[in-house]
């Protein structure tokens, strides 16, 4: 599957319920926040993953995807594109089935060796707005 696939997606949307989000973080002026809000109440399992934080929505927040110790779906990247592909590649290594890096979020690189590892792969779009667009 190409990245960006319709079809990656959609699978990503309706397959995909536990969703591990690198950098989220507990301030509600943040993207990362009420984007991960939004996925939430849409019944989207949300594992917080941000050093910098203990708990976010009232889950535990882990300082590594390495560090969460459930089987993680997906993997949804709100970082700096620089810091984009260390995440990828730890993504890869948990086994999650896919990666999302949000708008603006831009690592061709990574994309490719997450794709080429099996991994779903959407990169600089938003999920918020592909869910919308897909429950319309």
């Amino acid at each position: 599957m190409e990245i960006n696939d319709p079809e990656a997606i959609e699978k990503i949307l309706s397959e995909m319920k536990s969703i591990a989000v690198v950098g989220l973080s507990s301030d509600a002026t943040r993207p990362s926040n009420s984007v991960s809000r939004y996925m939430k109440s849409h019944g989207y399992r949300i594992i917080p993953v941000n050093p910098q934080e203990t708990s976010v929505f009232g889950e535990k927040a882990y300082a590594s995807l390495e560090d969460v110790p459930e089987t993680i779906d997906l993997v949804n990247i709100f970082r700096r594109s620089t810091d984009a592909g260390k995440h990828v590649d730890e993504a890869i290594r948990i086994g999650a089935r896919g990666v999302w890096l949000q708008e603006g979020v831009i690592d061709l690189a990574a994309a490719q060796r997450a794709q080429e590892a099996g991994l779903a792969v959407v990169m600089d779009r938003c999920i918020l707005k592909e869910h919308i667009k897909q429950n319309r």
